[in-house]
């Protein structure tokens, strides 16, 4: 039998690395820029068409490649980082396995213009599939240009499962916002199909964060600072009243490289343990300065996972800096003992006579169950109140359902006998609420207990589909118009599905660069803060599990009705509680939300009795 193990051809082999590296658009745009970092420069500009699918294209004013290491950048483990084991150890570049050019050029159209200060002329590269077609001296200007064009052009199974545009360009703005917030020295533009989304001046860090999320999110940043033997902590968290529902502006950077780290961000949450409800994430952007040897950073293909030596040790230290800012700057409620307000105490004089214990009258002959005497309790009226009010008590139940028993003498009356024969349903409280949260209701088989949040997002939902399909929508007009200062993502998500939220009845116009201003919000809603709502049904929009733009306008209802639904904690009058039961019994589907969640359950009557027959 002849053998059956071979070596891989460097073509294939690379395409099984671009697997692991390259798995997005975003992926090629994250290497890219990071090889720019790496290479000096202090401006760096994007160019991407067709969300990444078309073209990436990646220029900057670094320091250029002679034509031989233009040549040697393409192949597998090539670097200029590292060149033995003990260099992992102490790494402070941004790329160093040499994986991501050579993964790259095996799955796209690749062409590369650099050239060095010293140079007269640059170098031209064309690779397609691994393979070089061109290598030529070229006129160019100092630094690198590289475009990839075509991704997964040759690997047609990995381009069918990309996602749509808007997702896609979702993660390649939400890569440059990891590499652009640890460097605001650094000048970065991002233009989507010749329009710009980002144009990221050099700054400082709050300006920075600014830029990219909206000048919104700066009255609720908290400055955090704290130096210690085993790491420097500085960066930003927010404010407790400002925290989301949903997570998306949490960073951690560990020497200016972005990380995610679920140990560590329990330890914010756990310093923001009572001043936010469970369900509600607070912003933070938070720079770790460490020595290198104290972490592992070739842990993950992508280099967001990292490890630490010291972890418990980072994690009492994060906590310990975030508890601190929160007090600092008054952020966590404190007592204020000089308040105006404050109680009076009474204090004995030295001279005062001896203080006695207050009496209590009673009635000894006092008897309740002696319903003939009930009338002589004394009321601190006049007598002629007395008499007045008494005889005319009957007056009181003019009009009313309920049916009195005329009073008979008490030896006569049975003591089980009720004080009224019955009452109509309206005079019942049936249905209660519970925790804020449940509805209680009595029915027939047992007890219905209704979830009041996923209850109200059904009855939205079927209330959008309805205008949706009539194309007629009322419009109820802001007296005072509402700015939305969004950032790029929102921004761009927000364009895309404008014309479903305009023929939902929400009047939304464009008004600059990422700023939306909105006049009208639908009529079938009553709320107080539009602004909010539009914030949430984004966010819900982004994380929703269904992307497909054949099912937009549902989606959009969907997300809409999830956002504008009542919250948790919301303590709801009778009236509100039999309304909220009634709308949702006239849905055609109200026992479970749109995407599928219970709305209601049904405690049978035999699980009481068998609870009680323990």
């Amino acid at each position: 039998m002849s053998d059956i193990i071979q070596l891989l051809p460097d073509s294939v082999a690379n395409q099984i690395a671009a697997g692991e590296v390259i798995q997005r658009p975003a992926s090629v745009v994250k290497e890219l820029i990071e090889n720019s970092l790496d290479a000096g420069a202090n401006e760096i500009a994007i160019h991407i068409k067709d969300a990444g699918k078309t073209l990436i294209q990646v220029t900057d004013n670094g320091c250029g490649m002679s034509p031989t290491d233009a040549r040697m950048a393409f192949e597998r483990h090539a670097t200029s980082k590292i060149s033995s084991a003990n260099d992992l150890f102490c790494i402070r570049t941004m790329g160093f396995r040499g994986e991501a050019m050579a993964s790259i050029a095996a799955i796209a159209d690749v062409e590369i213009r650099t050239k060095r200060t010293e140079d007269e002329v640059g170098t031209l590269i064309h690779i397609i599939g691994s393979v070089v077609k061109t290598q030529e001296p070229v006129a160019c200007s100092n630094g690198t240009t590289i475009r990839v064009k075509n991704l997964f052009f040759n690997v047609p199974a990995r381009r069918k499962f990309l996602k749509t545009n808007t997702t896609e360009l979702r993660h390649i703005i939400s890569e440059i916002q990891r590499v652009a917030l640890p460097n605001p020295d650094i000048r970065f533009s991002l233009l989507h199909n010749q329009a710009t989304l980002y144009d990221l001046g050099k700054n400082v860090i709050r300006r920075r964060i600014t830029d990219i999320f909206g000048k919104g999110i700066n009255q609720s940043l908290v400055p955090v600072m704290e130096e210690t033997s085993l790491a420097h902590i500085s960066g930003y968290i927010g404010q407790p009243k400002f925290a989301k529902k949903t997570m998306g502006e949490q960073f951690f950077f560990v020497n200016k490289r972005y990380m995610r780290h679920p140990y560590f961000h329990k330890a914010v949450m756990k310093a923001y343990e009572k001043l936010l409800p469970t369900d509600a994430f607070p912003s933070y952007f938070l720079f770790l300065e460490i020595d290198p040897a104290g972490i592992d950073i070739n842990v993950h293909p992508t280099k967001t996972e990292i490890k630490f030596e010291n972890e418990v040790a980072i994690w009492q230290v994060i906590h310990a800096a975030i508890k601190t800012s929160l007090g600092k700057h008054n952020v966590v409620p404190s007592i204020d003992f000089d308040q105006s307000g404050s109680i009076d105490i009474p204090v004995g004089k030295k001279d005062s006579s001896e203080v006695s214990f207050p009496e209590i009258r009673i009635n000894p002959e006092y008897n309740p169950f002696e319903t003939e005497k009930i009338q002589s309790v004394r009321i601190p009226h006049s007598p002629a109140n007395v008499k007045k009010n008494v005889s005319n008590w009957e007056d009181l139940y003019q009009g009313s359902q309920l049916k009195l028993i005329p009073e008979k003498k008490s030896a006569e009356r049975d003591r089980s006998e009720p004080l009224y024969e019955s009452i109509e349903p309206v005079l019942r409280k049936k249905n209660l609420q519970l925790k804020q949260k449940y509805i209680l209701t009595p029915v027939k088989s047992g007890l219905m207990i209704i979830d009041q949040k996923r209850a109200h997002e059904r009855i939205l939902f079927e209330k959008f589909m309805e205008v949706l399909q009539s194309e007629s929508v009322a419009s109820q007009q802001q007296l005072f118009p509402q700015t939305l200062e969004l950032n790029a993502v929102d921004a761009d998500l927000l364009k895309n599905i404008l014309d479903d939220l305009l023929s939902m009845g929400f009047d939304i116009r464009e008004f600059g660069k990422n700023t939306f201003i909105m006049n009208g919000v639908p009529g079938v809603l009553d709320v107080t803060s539009p602004e909010v709502i539009i914030e949430k049904l984004l966010e819900e929009y982004k994380n929703s599990p269904v992307d497909a733009r054949a099912k937009a306008r549902e989606q959009v209802a969907i997300s809409l009705a999830k956002a504008s639904a009542l919250d948790y904690g919301t303590e709801l009058k009778q009236a509100e509680i039999d309304r909220l039961i009634d709308d949702l019994f006239a849905c055609k589907t109200p026992n479970y939300t749109p995407r599928g969640k219970r709305v209601l359950t049904i405690i049978p009557l035999e699980d009481f009795e068998k609870a009680f027959n323990k």
